[in-house]
């Protein structure tokens, strides 16, 4: 009995209900964005900006309630730089009169403000955004499949650009499902995900390596369990820390980069797991061997550099 607490937890022995959740969830998000697409914010579709200067900070919350009472449906009000200068982002084409009328009728309420200026963007940039931030996470995921090929070997960088899909995929298919608006601060979110995702990975990995250099006896299926099992505190630690401020963010930041961070506490959950399941277990489907892994001979010697002995449990099976 005391032999059998000291095996870690067999994380591998889920592997095959890892993979059914995670090819059900990957499958539904993208049914979902190609059923229900994104919800494009005004950074994608186009718009118009109005910029307000009031003499004093007013409740940005007064004034959606202003605009929604004016009949204005698509709109994002923050401040923009001091508590006083107020920007508008509105979803209506530009004309000469619009920005005027806002500011008229804010006016109207007895606030003392000033019209700064006004600006549009239009459908065609906002078309030209869609692809370029489209290509922009590919290469991103490029750059990576080459980054840890080079850096481990070419398994570990398809093992490790898969699960970075994945977590991409999901997180896209939550913002299609509940039509959440995605616009330039959740393109950033995914970005941040992508490297967060990428460096709990990465530590899983090197530490899969060093186990499978070290370990004179075991199978793939014992060491990768006996890696997980070495790195799981920290990867909890580190996911349990950053949610606890992410959390802040999304009650505390204010509307402005609520999404931003929606996208990013969803990434980090389903980056925690995918850096667990997804990357092992998909070294386990390209057989990852003792062999891809070996250690250089040493120059002249045609010996292998010194290795340390496995755990004890290993050793008893």
């Amino acid at each position: 009995m005391a032999d059998a607490q000291k095996q870690p937890f067999d994380f591998m022995g889920l592997r095959k209900i890892a993979s059914v959740l995670s090819i059900t969830l990957v499958v539904v998000s993208l049914a979902l964005l190609g059923v229900r697409g994104l919800n494009f914010g005004m950074d994608f579709t186009g718009g118009t900006s109005v910029e307000l200067e009031y003499a004093e900070a007013p409740g940005l919350d007064d004034i959606r309630a202003q605009l929604t009472e004016a009949g204005y449906e698509q709109f994002v009000v923050q401040n923009f730089g001091a508590d006083t200068t107020i920007l508008i982002r509105m979803a209506e084409a530009e004309n000469d009169q619009l920005a005027r009328e806002v500011a008229d009728m804010l006016a109207a309420s007895g606030d003392e403000l000033e019209l700064v200026g006004s600006e549009f963007v239009g459908s065609q940039v906002g078309d030209e955004l869609k692809e370029d931030s489209g290509l922009g996470l590919l290469i991103a995921l490029a750059v990576v499949l080459i980054y840890v090929g080079m850096r481990f070997q070419f398994k570990f960088g398809i093992a490790s650009v898969i699960p970075l899909a994945h977590d991409v995929i999901i997180v896209l298919g939550v913002f299609a499902l509940f039509q959440w608006t995605f616009d330039l601060t959740v393109l950033a979110a995914l970005l941040a995900v992508i490297g967060y995702s990428l460096n709990d990975t990465i530590v899983v990995a090197d530490r899969i390596r060093e186990n499978f250099r070290k370990m004179r006896v075991g199978e793939p299926w014992d060491i990768i369990n006996e890696s997980i099992h070495q790195t799981i505190t920290r990867t909890i630690n580190t996911s349990g820390t950053t949610l606890v401020v992410l959390l802040a963010l999304y009650l505390f930041g204010g509307e402005a980069i609520n999404n931003f961070a929606l996208a990013l506490i969803i990434g980090v959950v389903v980056g925690t797991y995918s850096s667990i399941y997804v990357s092992a277990n998909m070294l386990m489907v390209m057989g990852v061997t003792r062999e891809d892994l070996m250690v250089p001979a040493k120059e002249g010697t045609g010996e292998q550099a010194e290795e340390e002995q496995p755990p004890e449990w290993l050793n008893r099976m």
